[in-house]
């Protein structure tokens, strides 16, 4: 689709962007650490099926860390103690397995770094012209370092994170609170607004939120699961907006 037959973005009172897999590749380090975590996890508890790349998708993609342990292992038939975010790596808790992943995630994330996708920076660059404003709606405890790793932790006046959602007790994609939130802290009307997303529990969390346009960038979870989950547009890359 070319961009002249998508919407114009700069219109809506405001974009709201999730972060890891629409501004930035870090979906593809996520993805990395819940199956070194998951591979050697189900290996030691001897759990099967193996773990595969449908289960991030299904059960990980776009939802707060433990959120996504609980589901993840509930898939499997197997419920553990919760426990608490504070609790060691080496807890055989849905806490503690979260936090080896967030371990895995980090290593990399220092040892390699991370950029933006050319594309959505494009997109911001049009926005932050045309005076639109802007925020990021992430599940991750990391957005505020990742923002700051690609160069753009400056460029939104609003990042609300899984850090917050855990302090507030807003419950995680594809419940609608987080992409409400985020409208609220920004001040807008979530009715004149358009909601970006990649994961399709994130769409399904900004269509329950009554966005006015709910774009699906697809990166893997694919194109028809997107629109089933909401979406009114799915696009490959941001890029497709810039006129």
């Amino acid at each position: 689709m070319t961009a002249d037959a998508l919407p114009d973005l700069s219109t809506f009172d405001a974009v709201l962007f999730d972060l890891d897999g629409v501004l930035t590749p870090t979906a593809e380090v996520h993805e990395y650490a819940w199956k070194t975590m998951f591979d050697q996890l189900f290996a030691d508890w001897d759990i099967t099926p193996a773990y595969t790349e449908r289960d991030y998708f299904e059960y990980l993609d776009g939802k707060k860390r433990y959120d996504g342990v609980a589901s993840l292992l509930r898939s499997r038939d197997i419920e553990i103690e919760w426990g608490a975010p504070s609790d060691p790596t080496s807890a055989d808790t849905v806490c503690g397995i979260g936090n080896r992943k967030n371990e895995v995630f980090a290593r990399v994330l220092r040892s390699e770094g991370i950029a933006a996708f050319p594309g959505s920076l494009r997109l911001l660059d049009v926005l932050a012209a045309a005076g639109t404003p802007i925020a990021v709606v992430s599940s991750s405890k990391n957005a505020e370092e990742v923002l700051a790793a690609a160069g753009i932790r400056d460029r939104f006046p609003v990042v609300m994170d899984g850090v917050i959602a855990e302090r507030d007790h807003l419950a995680s994609k594809p419940a609608p609170d987080v992409f409400v939130e985020a409208a609220r802290m920004l001040g807008v009307d979530p009715a004149r607004c358009a909601a970006v997303e990649d994961a399709v529990s994130g769409v399904a969390s900004a269509a329950a939120g009554g966005f006015a346009l709910v774009v699906g960038v697809d990166r893997g979870a694919g194109a028809e699961a997107l629109t089933a989950a909401g979406a009114h547009i799915v696009v490959s890359d941001l890029d497709e907006f810039v006129r």
